[in-house]
């Protein structure tokens, strides 16, 4: 595997931790079907959490939320209508972002709640 894919995959898991810590209760991870992605479904009381994480060992280049850019957005959305309506859910959506810096000396975790919306 990549090292930048080594590094979004720790990403994940780091975000996963931060959810729970919070209370959130994870649905799925890196949930997959037909083009979508998501990288977490959460539930956080009765709202469901569409969470799109990015993670750089470096904020030289830009921070990591700066890479959620609108055609990414419009995409997690059509994901995640595709997911609800698969899945015929009745609960409130919300898209956040969780942005990470990762590397051997320190992590940051950034919590964007409701980063966009539809």
């Amino acid at each position: 595997m990549a090292e930048h894919n080594l590094l979004g995959k720790k990403g994940e898991e780091k975000a996963v931790e931060f959810l729970r810590k919070l209370g959130y209760e994870i649905v799925a991870t890196n949930w997959l079907e037909q083009k979508f992605e998501i990288d977490i479904i959460a539930k956080d009381d009765q709202e469901l959490v569409f969470v799109e994480v990015k993670t750089r060992a470096t904020d030289f280049f830009g921070t990591p939320e700066e890479a959620v850019t609108p055609a990414k957005q419009n995409h997690l959305i059509e994901g995640a209508d595709y997911y609800i309506q698969k899945h015929e859910i009745d609960l409130e959506a919300r898209f956040d972002v969780i942005a990470i810096v990762l590397n051997k000396q320190n992590i940051t975790i950034n919590h964007f709640k409701s980063a966009f919306y539809l």
